[in-house]
């Protein structure tokens, strides 16, 4: 029985049927592809033929629809620019059931433009369906969108060969997209993929299985949305849960109010809190309900600890045996979201669950070529770009890997002036991860620590200009200007063992050492002893271009070096 048909049946009948809703498993699904693929036709094509629709939604879509037929995409592009452009711009999110599931949609928009739309509708889904025009089959926007989907964590994928009815239904046109767009989809590591051909506008394999394709027997879209396995259950996983605020309405309670991330709390429960590090037991765990027994993810909830902990927002409550990791320094994939060109003058803040802090990217590491999935050299980042990059934080952060965990994994950057998001991150392996080493006082100064200190990288530049040394002294007022510390070296001054003494101890100090003169022998034991990546010929670039490469390159901040 369907909402709209309970609405006529007794009362303890309506009861039973919102008490069966209930317990129906729900699953998140989004839509993606290109441009004019057909996602918003195929949504609203389920949304008619499963009886999700008000007979008043119907009977207003069909009287705007041309000749009278039912434009099924106007059901879900609700804005006025969506339907005079007939493209999808916002997420539009939508909501149905059958007998055995319900299911939440968020239809995202396929315009390169908006990709950054579809990164966030897609962040939460269990499932990504993704349309191939029949007529086009796998355009570079549709590798983006499988990309994306598999970087975000989604573990199964859905590939609907949309508009088969402007190809005659013709077999041959959707195994020879299969196979071209399965090769792909196997490198991005995809627990399961599964191939329809449909045609969205007519209904067929959508819900009804079609009776012009019957060379397919692979079940339908909703068949495949129904049988999907989801695997969501976080309650296995390690406890966390960030701190959202600090809950005290009387002097006898004391609660630390937050929504549970992953894993499963109880009172009783050992549980450690981060940055401090130190240990307590959970004494009651409450709800607006009252006092629980155990609260699994993604509750939210008040605990109350034994101990008289000082806490507060960003900061967060986890298992003792199984905290996450610690760090100020990471590599992590980024998606682009700014119209803006990466600039490495910006400040950036990085939100991680509760949890704001100062950071920059260090460096591009590398960008991700669509086609071979290959990584290629860094030509800075644009909108809509993915890349891997170093980030270093001011202050600490408690992440796990994504892959392990989607939300203590994940972060965005902000722009510190315009507060504006300008990338989705995801944290990468863990065993890449470099931490700012705590000594205490005591022991060495590490390379690690210097680095967090200037805000700087080491870096040589070989300045061979006809006037080394006057080019040499204009950069180093440059970089003085903005902060930075670098030393002007003469190399005719200094002897060969000497001038790689000077130079290897600079850079590993995180100084950037002008070299005022053309390129030596002793260049390339330079390089090996640093391990490569840390010289820059400068060749014939002005003084404003040898700065602009140190940014580019990672090896300044991007603002005033702070003492973490």
């Amino acid at each position: 029985m369907h909402a709209a048909q309970a609405l006529n049946e007794p009362l303890s009948d309506i009861e039973d049927f919102l008490a069966r809703h209930e317990q129906k498993e729900l699953v998140r699904f989004v839509t993606v592809g290109s441009v004019d693929d057909g996602k918003s036709t195929l949504i609203g094509r389920l949304l008619h033929d499963t009886a999700g629709l008000y007979e008043d939604q119907v009977a207003a879509v069909r009287e705007v629809s041309a000749k009278g037929e039912i434009d099924f995409s106007l059901f879900t592009d609700g804005l006025k620019a969506e339907r005079e452009q007939r493209i999808t711009i916002d997420v539009a999110y939508r909501y149905f059931s059958t007998d055995r599931r319900k299911f939440i949609i968020a239809d995202t928009p396929g315009h390169v433009q908006y990709t950054r739309n579809m990164a966030t509708g897609a962040s939460t889904a269990d499932l990504a369906v993704i349309l191939l025009d029949a007529r086009l089959g796998v355009l570079a926007q549709s590798r983006r969108h499988a990309y994306i989907a598999s970087l975000l964590g989604i573990p199964r994928l859905l590939v609907a060969v949309n508009k088969m009815d402007l190809v005659d239904f013709d077999a041959k046109v959707f195994f020879g997209h299969k196979e071209q767009f399965g090769a792909f989809l196997d490198k991005l590591g995809f627990e399961g993929t599964f191939f329809v051909p449909i045609s969205a506008k007519k209904g067929d394999n959508v819900v009804v299985p079609s009776k012009v394709m019957p060379w397919h027997d692979g079940g339908t879209v909703l068949d495949h949305l129904e049988e999907v396995p989801i695997t969501k259950d976080r309650s296995s996983e390690p406890f966390r849960m960030p701190v959202q605020c600090v809950l005290r309405p009387d002097l006898n309670y004391r609660g630390f109010d937050g929504q549970i991330a992953s894993g499963m709390v109880r009172p009783g429960d050992r549980v450690m809190v981060l940055p401090s590090g130190r240990e307590t037991t959970v004494k009651a765990v409450d709800s607006f309900e009252g006092e629980l027994d155990r609260a699994f993810a993604p509750l939210s909830v008040a605990l109350r600890l034994e101990d008289h902990l000082d806490l507060s927002r960003g900061e967060m409550i986890v298992d003792a045996e199984a905290p996450p990791r610690v760090a100020h320094r990471f590599e992590a994939m980024l998606v682009w979201m700014s119209e803006a060109a990466f600039d490495p003058r910006r400040a950036l803040l990085l939100k991680h669950t509760s949890r704001v802090v100062p950071a920059r990217v260090e460096s591009i590491l590398s960008m991700t070529d669509l086609e071979t999935l290959s990584p290629t050299r860094s030509r800075g980042l644009m909108l809509n770009d993915i890349a891997r990059v170093s980030l270093l934080c001011s202050q600490p952060i408690f992440c796990d890997a994504y892959k392990d965990n989607r939300l203590t994994g994940a972060f965005v950057l902000i722009d510190s002036l315009s507060n504006d998001t300008v990338a989705a991150g995801m944290v990468a392996e863990i065993k890449t991860m470099v931490e700012i080493e705590e000594t205490g006082g005591s022991g060495p100064v590490t390379q690690v620590e210097r680095h967090a200190r200037l805000g700087q990288r080491g870096a040589v530049v070989w300045i061979g200009a006809s006037k080394p040394e006057k080019l040499a002294l204009t950069v180093e007022r440059r970089l003085f200007d903005r902060g930075r510390v670098s030393i002007v070296v003469e190399p005719s001054a200094l002897s060969t063992e000497t001038l790689f003494e000077v130079v290897v101890r600079s850079v590993k100090a995180g100084l950037v050492v002008l070299i005022a003169g053309e390129k030596m022998d002793v260049a390339e034991e330079i390089d090996d002893a640093l391990g490569g990546n840390r010289t820059l010929d400068a060749g014939k670039l002005e003084a404003s271009e040898i700065v602009g490469q140190l940014e580019s390159g990672g090896y300044l901040s991007v603002a005033t070096p702070r003492v973490l």
